[in-house]
């Protein structure tokens, strides 16, 4: 099986909610593509309800392409911890982290109907809490972003 970068984090030692660059690839033209990890909750502490982050999903998808170019993708984490961002190019994780704060604080504030919510626009269009999603935008920006390195295992 091929190596994957998360399975070598340190998932006790991190601090979240936090921006971390979670890899880097280049295509075979030359361009960069960034992967970021947008942790929310404190791994192996907390979980956000998969109604809530699929909500964060789809805000975060718009909000964070207001604040940043050339994002590719914006994914929930399968641990429901955070969320995964491809970028085009290679920002640096302060300005990654000033476009998360910034999304989050619009998630919090958002009072509209949730981007993407119907049957054709989405593949599971009844699982959504706008409600909690606030919250938990609300909760991760109270307690700080930070800019976190990548903390490997030490095997």
């Amino acid at each position: 099986m091929a190596k994957v970068e998360s399975f070598d984090l340190d998932h006790t030692r991190v601090r979240a909610p936090y921006v971390r660059i979670a890899g880097l690839k280049r295509t075979p033209r030359g361009d960069a593509i960034t992967k970021y990890d947008l942790r929310l909750v404190q791994p192996n502490q907390d979980a956000i309800a998969p109604a809530a982050l699929h909500t964060l999903e789809h805000l975060l998808a718009g909000y964070l392409r207001d604040h940043l170019e050339d994002v590719l993708d914006v994914s929930p984490m399968g641990c429901r911890t955070g969320m995964y961002m491809a970028v085009v190019a290679e920002p640096d994780a302060e300005r990654v982290k000033t476009a998360f704060e910034n999304a989050l604080r619009q998630v919090a504030g958002h009072d509209q109907p949730i981007p993407g919510v119907s049957e054709l626009e989405c593949g599971n269009y009844r699982d959504h809490d706008l409600e909690e999603a606030r919250r938990r935008a609300r909760v991760a920006l109270d307690a700080g972003l930070i800019v976190q390195d990548t903390i490997t295992l030490q095997r």
